[in-house]
């Protein structure tokens, strides 16, 4: 797995739209989000489109591909944060040049929501690192919050470690300057909860995942060679998959962890953790809870090709990431280590395999 060079102070970050666009109601807070990342000591760079939006997007697929790939071939930009997800993102992906990707100076690329459409094929197809986590817009406030902070600890870090926030809630509404002293307002207790009722458990592996509501459009697509490209690679090391919804109910969970357990994506899984669903409603009676005991409760692992030997998944779910905040920064194509008991978390992560007690080898 390539990872990018550490982010340092006086870098450039990228921003461009390769979904979404920003709407001239948001421009005030595009515009403070730049001046708190240039406070830091970066310098941004914003593409032409991302002050634009109609029809779901910053502009036609072409224009989005084009400002996406000179971000990425340009030596002096360290890393690439949209503004935020959206819906189409993947109109963009046959125009991109994976190959040209491939050989390029490894840099960030950042997000989550629509941008799981752009992070997944990259960390597969390129092996790259990539970072499911705060978007651009996440950062436009007056003050930022902790968990958004920890992106740029992610991006400098070779290994970075985060606890399992105290409570979670929704977003605040701006003032009447347009903008929000803060984004979160967090009231309600945070908990994980594990679907085979251990008090203590801990899983190993490479992360991998994103938004399911975009993730599973890519199945069957040569953007996804799960099982042809990712397990080939790190079957011996095994995956954590880190997943998340927004604007799915139970019902329509559950479809799409059956349709990932059915092509295979869950064959070398070593752990999988879900993060707090957004837009979220049980079908009649059909809870959270059933769709995920449905779909991976009886998950089994295979410790040897041949199969002989295999031991029971674990599943953890309501975690703290996602549409729902405040969200960890978890890297995709990192090697992990997550350990859950009693409600709360700890996540590792890094470029290298751990010994099993939070030290890397």
């Amino acid at each position: 797995m390539k990872y990018p060079k550490p982010l340092k102070k006086g870098d450039i970050i990228g921003v461009c739209a390769p979904s979404a666009g920003v709407n001239e109601g948001n421009h005030a807070r595009l515009e403070l989000a730049v001046r708190n990342v240039e406070t830091m000591g970066y310098r941004v760079v914003v593409t032409d489109s991302v002050r634009r939006s109609a029809k779901c997007v910053s502009a036609d697929a072409e224009t989005r591909a084009r400002e996406f790939m000179s971000l990425y071939t340009n030596p002096e930009v360290a890393a690439i944060i949209p503004p935020w997800g959206g819906e189409f993102l993947m109109e963009i992906l046959p125009l991109l040049d994976f190959d040209e990707l491939s050989k390029s100076e490894p840099k960030w690329v950042c997000g989550y929501s629509d941008i799981t459409t752009l992070l997944f094929p990259m960390t597969i197809i390129c092996d790259v690192a990539t970072l499911h986590g705060s978007n651009f817009m996440n950062l436009g406030a007056k003050t930022i919050h902790e968990s958004d902070l920890r992106l740029f600890e992610a991006l400098r870090e070779p290994t970075i470690i985060q606890r399992s926030a105290a409570r979670y809630g929704g977003y605040t509404k701006a003032g009447e300057d347009g903008l929000h002293e803060s984004l979160y307002a967090l009231d309600k207790p945070s908990k994980w909860k594990s679907v085979h009722a251990s008090d203590r458990e801990a899983i190993e592996g490479r992360i991998i995942g994103g938004c399911l509501d975009t993730l599973g459009r890519l199945v069957g697509t040569k953007y996804a060679p799960v099982v042809e490209t990712l397990h080939k690679r790190y079957w011996r090391d095994g995956l954590v998959w880190t997943l998340e919804s927004c604007e799915m109910n139970a019902a329509e969970i559950y479809r799409s962890l059956w349709q990932l357990r059915e092509v295979g994506w869950f064959e070398y899984t070593n752990g999988i953790v879900i993060g707090r669903p957004d837009g979220y409603s049980d079908t009649q009676d059909f809870t959270l809870r059933d769709a995920i005991d449905s779909a991976l409760g009886g998950l089994q692992r295979r410790t040897l090709e041949s199969g002989m030997v295999s031991f029971r998944v674990p599943v953890f779910y309501d975690a703290d990431f996602g549409h729902v905040p405040p969200q960890m920064q978890l890297i995709n194509g990192a090697y992990a280590r997550i350990e859950c008991g009693m409600g709360s978390a700890v996540v590792m992560q890094g470029q290298k395999v751990f010994d099993g007690k939070g030290k890397y080898e």
